[in-house]
């Protein structure tokens, strides 16, 4: 029953909401978004490196496990 009466969204209201929404959204600066950047960018080499690194060790270890067979 609670459903069956809720009210209708015209279109222009929905686009009303949207647009109050909207003004509401808060966008970094530069200076925020170049130093975001640059963090991500540094994490990225710091996890490639050590995903790198785990996967030679494992690589290696099945390496010598293979050779004992």
């Amino acid at each position: 029953m609670a459903e069956a009466k809720k009210k209708k969204t015209t279109p222009g209201e929905f686009i009303r909401q949207v647009r109050t929404e909207a003004s509401k959204v808060v966008w970094p600066t530069r200076e925020e978004t170049v130093r975001t950047a640059i963090f991500v960018f540094i994490m990225m080499v710091l996890l490639s490196l050590f995903f790198l690194g785990i996967d030679s060790a494992f690589g290696a270890v099945v390496s010598w496990l293979l050779t004992l067979a």
